[in-house]
């Protein structure tokens, strides 16, 4: 079995003057990021690897949660950075197979796109929601019944989990 998790960046800041490429978390996402991080640990949602966009809010995000999930391998992916769905998916499909478990802190709408995709089976209201939004700071839990990484598809896998900031916080909503 595989089990990937998708996670988009915390809120970010929109500086004047600063490239895209380079804009930080803002206080909310700084607030919300290790909430995040912790409720995947208490999930037990703990990944073997981390592929993140090379973007300073994905960087900034996964570095405020890296902690509790244990301090997986990380690689930084230049591929993932405003990438649609399919080389996301490429990019993850590259992930070794010691890896039971993969998470993605990338953007959007690639990585929404992406979740809705993969996600073939599971609860229909977790699917619904999915597919109506993916916030900052949101993450799904998709599993493959998949020897390896290589193998996972469009609507082979199974949505564990979608949860949003506010699921878990009210006060952590936008």
């Amino acid at each position: 079995m595989r089990r990937l998790i998708l996670l988009r960046h915390a809120k970010s800041d929109r500086p004047a003057g600063v490239a895209d490429r380079e804009r930080p978390l803002n206080d909310r996402g700084r607030r919300t990021a290790p909430a995040v991080g912790a409720h995947l640990a208490k999930e037990g949602f703990r990944p073997d690897l981390a592929l993140v966009s090379t973007a300073l809010r994905t960087r900034e995000t996964w570095d405020a949660i890296a902690s509790a999930l244990g301090n997986p391998e990380t690689r930084l992916q230049p591929e993932i950075y405003e990438a649609p769905a399919r080389r996301i998916l490429d990019v993850i499909k590259t992930a070794p197979d010691t890896a039971a478990a993969v998470i993605v802190v990338g953007h959007n709408p690639g990585l929404g796109d992406l979740a809705v995709d993969l996600a073939g089976e599971g609860p229909r209201a977790a699917r619904d929601r999915l597919a109506l939004e993916f916030p900052t700071a949101a993450y799904a839990v998709i599993e493959f019944d998949a020897a390896h990484w290589s193998e996972i598809a469009s609507d082979r896998g199974r949505l564990e989990r979608f949860v949003r900031p506010r699921d878990i916080d009210p006060d952590l909503a936008g």
